[in-house]
């Protein structure tokens, strides 16, 4: 078992050192996720938003993923979050992405920003990825998804529970991506 930890953490050092190499801003990941076809309509409609430039993930059937990131209500910094996943079963490899998650009113961004939350097993990411089709979302729909405004999508992803969460795919290869299990700590923005 010690063997196999050491295993594990040595897949999820490489990742997060690859990761700091893909490194963005909040500003850029969310102008990234501005052009994508389905997340771009969500910056509307949305009571505010989380955005992590940089989630790395790496496991060998226990893994973990971590990121750092910012929340946002009408477009102003409201806090710092801190994203961590520790998960056990089917999965192998690392890779390193970016995530935003959505709020659909004040009710699901005050939950969100209470102190700590936790994504549950009920809440799936939408991958977007350029010309390639998209993962479950979050109420079970598949549609196709591009990275830009001209690709042709279908609006079938909804919120549940309050929020939506899309992914960008930055580099690497892991069999198992799920945000299921997720922990989120915010902190307020000094003022």
């Amino acid at each position: 078992m010690k063997q196999f930890t050491k295993r594990v953490l040595c897949i999820l050092a490489m990742t997060l050192s690859g990761a700091n190499a893909l490194a963005a801003t909040d500003a850029e990941t969310v102008a990234l996720f501005k052009e994508a076809g389905q997340s771009a309509s969500f910056f509307s409609r949305s009571y505010g938003y989380a955005v992590f430039p940089t989630v790395a993930k790496g496991g060998m059937g226990i893994g973990a993923a971590h990121g750092k990131g910012g929340v946002y209500r009408n477009g102003k910094l409201t806090g710092s979050v801190t994203l961590n996943q520790l998960s056990i079963g089917l999965q192998l490899g690392g890779q390193a992405y970016s995530e935003i998650i959505f709020f659909e009113d004040q009710r699901a961004y005050d939950e969100f920003v209470s102190g700590n939350y936790e994504v549950n097993a009920g809440v799936s990411a939408v991958a977007l990825t350029a010309g390639a089709s998209a993962s479950a979302g979050t109420q079970g729909a598949t549609s196709a998804a591009g990275s830009s405004k001209d690709d042709h999508t279908t609006d079938s992803v909804g919120y549940y529970k309050g929020m939506v969460i899309f992914t960008v795919t930055k580099g690497g290869l892991m069999y198992e991506a799920s945000v299921a299990g997720q922990k989120f700590k915010f902190k307020p923005a000094e003022k």
